[in-house]
């Protein structure tokens, strides 16, 4: 299904996605396309390279957020409230730009006291259940839970549609489902615990391709 555009229903978020790239937004009344012409030139790869650290906000930030800094800063309009299905379909349509291409986040300078967090979120315990990531895309990958396959906790596909959601999802969805799943407070969307976690988990997929729109059970 993921591998025949005309079956991945991913691809109605990227259609919707080039829509708003050229809908012209905001008080500076632009469109991503007045500044960034042609996506298949100026956004091819871009998705491989985040999350990634942002020296003006000295921190990481994840694709979701530069696409909200963009609209922000450039189109002077509202930025755009996370999961919703035009922040959604904007940074799929950008990822695609990147499919096939190998992911490759850096980990280095400023970006290392984050990329730390986030591997220590993934091997830190969660929850009632007591669970780390680690445990089970570490420890019991390739094993099942609830009919599903455990993957290794490789993000490569993001957004990505899953059966369960009957839409495409982020991946900071996928990760408050788990930390759900473990009885765990998860945390509100766009914390910097998850962009962290994010950036540990693009590390851990180095050398994979791009796969957006993905779909998974």
């Amino acid at each position: 299904m993921q591998e025949d555009d005309l079956a991945n229903p991913g691809m109605l978020w990227v259609a919707e996605g080039g829509g708003l790239w050229r809908q012209p937004v905001g008080a500076a009344g632009k469109s991503c396309a007045s500044c960034h012409g042609d996506p298949g030139v100026s956004m091819k790869g871009v998705a491989a390279r985040y999350p990634a650290y942002d020296a003006g906000l000295g921190r990481v930030i994840n694709l979701e957020q530069r696409i909200s800094l963009c609209r922000v800063g450039r189109q002077q309009a509202a930025a755009l409230a996370y999961e919703s299905e035009d922040l959604l379909a904007l940074t799929t349509y950008v990822a695609h730009q990147s499919r096939g291409l190998p992911i490759h986040v850096a980990i280095d300078g400023p970006a290392r006291a984050f990329f730390e967090a986030g591997r220590a979120t993934f091997f830190a315990r969660q929850g009632q259940f007591n669970l780390a990531c680690a445990q089970c895309h570490d420890d019991r990958w390739s094993g099942s839970l609830r009919g599903n396959r455990i993957t290794q906790g490789q993000a490569n596909a993001y957004p990505e549609y899953r059966l369960e959601w009957q839409g495409v999802g982020s991946l900071q969805r996928r990760l408050r489902g788990c930390f759900i799943g473990v009885r765990a407070e998860p945390y509100p969307y766009g914390d910097q615990a998850y962009v962290n976690l994010e950036l540990y988990l693009a590390w851990r997929a180095d050398g994979l391709p791009i796969e957006t729109p993905g779909v998974r059970p």
